[in-house]
């Protein structure tokens, strides 16, 4: 028996990638997605993804998707206390791992590691460490579909907000900006790609700057939704 793995799932390019390494290493059996809603707006925290969308995407990926709720301005506080409470009824489960999309953050991993220590669960990243330049083109090369969703315009022109993450956005990427946007630069939402049994059919929305950031809001296309078996 493979042992049972959640995946920490952002609705972005990363996550959806690394689900697809693991899948087809074998080496675990995804069991579900693990995902953060910040329940004031029904939305995926950070990149601002639709409640429906993520729903669809987990659909797609065949996996239930496990929501842990947060408020909106959350403080790490809440955020621990929510993020516990799941770690815990994962173990319950039998839940032995959680799958991570990072790329080369230390820090990042460092907190994940630290957050999982003694929960009897293992983080695992099967993306850490790859060349972020091969890996965008790995991702576009594999069939993966994404659109860019949020935007640091301290970082990057607004303008690339809502553009499609393929070659031709990467090489419009300023020199300083990171390929795969690991440092916060922007964010994605996937609508196909090797992960899915089939596509996310979303449609634009209007882009809108909040917070420091500017979002390209995605809204399912329910008519194509409706029209898919």
């Amino acid at each position: 028996m493979r042992l049972k793995a959640l995946l920490s799932w952002s609705s972005g390019k990363d996550s959806a990638f690394a689900l697809h390494e693991v899948q087809k290493s074998g080496a675990l059996e995804v069991v579900g997605l693990l995902t953060t809603i910040t329940e004031t707006y029904g939305r995926v925290s950070i990149h601002g993804v639709r409640e429906e969308i993520l729903d669809r995407q987990a659909r797609m990926a065949g996996l239930p998707c496990r929501k842990v709720r947060i408020p909106a301005r959350c403080v790490n506080a809440d955020y621990e206390k929510a993020m516990g409470e799941a770690v815990l009824a994962a173990r319950r489960d039998g839940v032995t791992h959680i799958v991570f999309g990072d790329l080369f953050l230390e820090d990042v991993r460092a907190y994940r590691e630290r957050m999982l220590a003694g929960t009897g669960l293992t983080p695992v990243f099967p993306l850490w460490g790859k060349d972020t330049a091969a890996l965008a083109d790995q991702m576009v090369a594999a069939g993966l579909e994404a659109t860019v969703v949020c935007i640091d315009p301290k970082k990057l022109p607004v303008l690339f907000a809502g553009r499609a993450f393929d070659r031709a956005f990467v090489a419009d990427l300023p020199a300083s900006v990171d390929p795969c946007g690991e440092n916060g630069e922007f964010h994605t939402c996937v609508t196909a790609g090797p992960m899915f049994a089939g596509p996310v059919p979303v449609r634009p929305g209007e882009t809108v700057e909040r917070d420091g950031f500017a979002f390209a809001d995605l809204v399912l296309d329910q008519t194509a939704a409706l029209a898919e078996p």
